[in-house]
């Protein structure tokens, strides 16, 4: 019989007690007697709203807004579970408003959207997005995710950010730019495959080429092999990564590969695949539960491999948390119109630059079983519970925001 404690156990009683789901509300201001109660609504809300009706920006001053994120999902690709509608979604959209809570204390309110029409879901998105000061559109399915980005990023004034691509792209980018430095290598000149061809796999190599990886040196590999010139009926996405080759597996691309980025499922890369890529090789494995290959078995396999997962219980995870929180937060202080390219770079850079510095003791006490953390092959990206991420990270978005003139305000908060 079970004990009550294997996971599923776990999880089911840890979303259910002591009161069902993992977020509530709570109020900011006094509402002791019944003049608190005049102000708060009828008839002193009159004024604020008089205010907001003359000029829309004063609902900064006078709402929530600046400090409020729409976490948004049709549960059409909800974690590695695939389409199980918007309300099996909820769980996971809690728990993203969780992280925003904890990491850079921005509010949430989960929408979960019953439609796969993508006009029917942009449509409720901008008609209801005055409310925030940020969308987070989250687990929603390619290729349908790109469209509604773009075309709500067109459609509206505040930031719009889909975690899935970009939140993953800027922590693997981190982590692979030191991975890379430590392995005496860069990324002008990386061989890289990408097996996976969906939104985070198009989103890490889009920010990649950003950085600086030749587009000649990528093999993009989905369900089918590469992506080669004589494929058909390729997405708009997957068509930018063609190549001219007569390679056509997974197998024949990772030879003499420095870089194997998976973004796919269980099990995929296997021994043969991954001796046959160049010395001193760079594996993001990053497939949930289980990695593409384990860092184990990677090891057994080869001496010289820097290994990154998106587990917990193995060094280098690739974690959403790292960026996500902060992001927002840099964007909602300066009340930033979009989240751009400027400030996914900033984001970047300041998550591989705090990996270098010196890991205080705090860092060290949250995770029991480390005894010490050290910039090399084991911390190529910060721990997701390091406190100084919120500093590090929001403050160099914001300031992205106003060098690149999306930011509606100009003072950085000090985050301390």
């Amino acid at each position: 019989m079970s004990d009550g404690n294997t996971m599923r156990e776990r999880a089911l009683r840890y979303h259910s007690k002591p009161t069902p789901g993992k977020i509530a509300l709570s109020l900011t201001t006094a509402t002791e007697n019944a003049d608190d109660l005049a102000l708060a609504y009828s008839p002193g809300v009159g004024e604020p709203v008089k205010e907001i009706g003359r000029d829309p920006a004063l609902a900064y001053d006078y709402t929530s807004k600046g400090n409020l994120v729409g976490v948004i999902s049709n549960g059409t690709a909800i974690l590695g579970l695939g389409n199980l509608g918007a309300l099996a979604s909820k769980p996971v959209m809690e728990g993203k408003a969780l992280l925003f809570k904890r990491f850079a204390n921005v509010d949430c309110f989960d929408i979960e959207v019953t439609t796969q029409d993508v006009e029917e879901f942009i449509t409720v998105v901008s008609n209801i997005a005055p409310t925030f000061g940020g969308i987070n559109l989250e687990d929603i399915a390619a290729p349908h995710c790109f469209e509604i980005e773009r075309r709500l990023k067109d459609m509206l004034d505040i930031p719009v950010f889909h975690d899935d691509q970009h939140g993953t792209a800027i922590v693997t980018a981190a982590g692979l730019l030191n991975a890379l430095e430590l392995r005496g290598k860069n990324i002008e000149d990386a061989k890289l495959v990408c097996l996976g061809a969906g939104a985070a796999a198009t989103a890490i190599m889009n920010l990649l080429l950003e950085l600086g990886l030749n587009q000649d040196n990528i093999y993009m590999v989905d369900s089918k092999g590469i992506i080669h010139s004589e494929r058909e009926g390729l997405t708009a996405e997957k068509a930018k990564f063609v190549q001219t080759t007569n390679k056509r597996t997974l197998a024949e691309a990772c030879e003499d590969a420095d870089v194997f980025i998976g973004v796919s499922g269980a099990n995929l890369l296997d021994e043969q695949s991954l001796k046959n890529m160049s010395s001193n090789p760079v594996v993001f494995a990053m497939a949930n539960p289980d990695p593409e290959i384990s860092p184990d078995r990677a090891a057994e396999v080869r001496d010289d491999v820097i290994m990154a997962t998106g587990r917990s219980d193995y060094p280098n995870q690739v974690n959403n948390v790292l960026c996500f929180p902060f992001i927002f937060r840099g964007a909602l202080d300066v009340h930033a119109s979009e989240i751009n390219e400027e400030m996914k770079m900033a984001a970047v850079h300041a998550i591989r630059g705090l990996a270098k510095e010196p890991v205080p003791a705090e860092v060290l006490a949250a995770y029991p079983d480390v005894t010490s953390l050290e910039f090399g092959a084991e911390y190529i990206i910060p721990k997701p519970l390091d406190p100084r991420l919120l500093k590090a990270v929001a403050t160099a978005v914001a300031q992205a925001a106003i060098d690149s003139g999306v930011a509606r305000k100009n003072t950085i908060p000090s985050y301390d």
